[in-house]
């Protein structure tokens, strides 16, 4: 059994009852974790698996694979500014999306952790702005290493993934 600081961001149903959830974690970088039973009603994870959630999780390494299994959740981080508007979770989900696709699963990078942790808590603190998104994306660009001065940080990412997440271009027009 495992234990660590995670913030949920993504979630994908498995099943009728359970889930499956995408951690981005202090120790452990991102995971995927099953849920089992997560959408019962009865469920002790009724009300603690949502975007953008934070707190401490227990779950148990797979034998196999790369699919955990979510033993225990406590909730410290429920960030309910971030469903305030459209754009304000727009601007969060892309900020996970960003890490997701920059990082590898499994590899830690506690300093990209704390990255998104201050993201989240800042949009969901104030309202969205294009400075914070532009902030985000030159701090990531920073902390991996491939930073081109004269170059701004959204093509450095572009450069080094190919492409940025989709939801980029709506969320400058919203901003």
């Amino acid at each position: 059994m495992q234990s660590t600081l995670a913030t949920i961001i993504r979630l994908t149903r498995l099943t009728d009852t359970s889930l499956i959830v995408h951690w981005f974690t202090a120790t452990h970088g991102l995971i995927k974790t099953v849920a089992k039973g997560a959408r019962r009603p009865k469920s002790p994870f009724a009300g603690q698996l949502d975007l953008f959630f934070g707190g401490e999780i227990t779950f148990q390494h797979a034998r196999r694979g790369e699919l955990h299994a979510l033993r225990e959740v406590f909730i410290h981080q429920w960030r309910e500014g971030l469903r305030k508007n459209y754009t304000t979770t727009l601007l969060a989900a892309y900020c996970c999306q960003l890490l997701e696709a920059a990082v590898e699963p499994g590899h830690p990078v506690p300093e990209l952790h704390n990255l998104l942790e201050r993201a989240l808590d800042h949009i969901d603190a104030t309202q969205p702005s294009l400075r914070a998104l532009r902030h985000f994306e030159h701090e990531l660009v920073r902390l991996l290493g491939i930073s081109h001065p004269p170059q701004p940080a959204d093509l450095s990412l572009l450069d080094v993934l190919g492409s940025l997440p989709a939801s980029r271009a709506e969320l400058i027009e919203r901003l």
